[in-house]
């Protein structure tokens, strides 16, 4: 009897311990969230980039604002993107699509380089911490690459993102409108539908 309680004892908490580590597994960090690229010579943010996942499970990062220099025009545009990314405002621009999860590791997917608007294969990964992101882009092989590191950014910037990439991107973030007749109802619900 002594000897079965044992067992007992001993399957009870090896099921407890495998369930604690597949919670442990559940509360892994994603890449889900806003990431903020930073100049490596001035320290000055560049882009803010929020990830999100697609309908398909596939993740993207769409440039969710940016920080002009001097001389910089407000309204920029990809003039140099070859695909359906051509002449698109970079504001809420898709610049990482197709990306697959495995673990903590994002593969299979690309990024897009909107200074000349070529498209790199690329791969992410996500800090067992959750707070920072190495993205690396490369062509063929990952070895020939070039890794940056992003750092995360707080929910609470999300306040901070121009309504339209709220609205795209994030629509139960939303802030509601008046509406002042229709043709602003029509501009709203245009801009309220996804663009994936």
């Amino acid at each position: 009897m002594i000897e079965h309680m044992r067992k007992l004892g001993f399957l009870a908490g090896f099921l407890a311990l495998a369930a604690a580590g597949h919670s442990v597994a559940a509360a892994e960090p994603s890449v889900a969230g806003l990431w903020q690229k930073v100049d490596g010579e001035t320290g000055k943010p560049v882009s803010w980039f929020l990830f999100v996942e697609r309908d398909d499970g596939s993740w993207q990062g769409v440039i969710a604002k940016y920080f002009l220099r001097p001389g910089d025009r407000p309204d920029q545009v990809c003039s140099n993107c070859r695909d359906d990314r051509h002449n698109q405002p970079l504001l809420g621009l898709p610049l990482i699509r197709g990306m697959k999860q495995d673990g903590l590791t994002y593969e299979s997917g690309n990024i897009l380089d909107p200074r000349d608007g070529n498209t790199y294969d690329a791969v992410m990964k996500v800090s067992p911490d959750g707070q920072t992101l190495t993205v690396r882009g490369y062509l063929g092989f990952v070895l020939f690459g070039r890794d940056e590191v992003w750092q995360r950014l707080p929910d609470s910037a999300v306040k901070e993102l121009d309504p339209v990439v709220i609205a795209r991107y994030l629509p139960g973030h939303a802030v509601p409108h008046k509406q002042s007749g229709p043709r602003h109802s029509e501009n709203t619900a245009a801009s309220m539908s996804p663009a994936r």
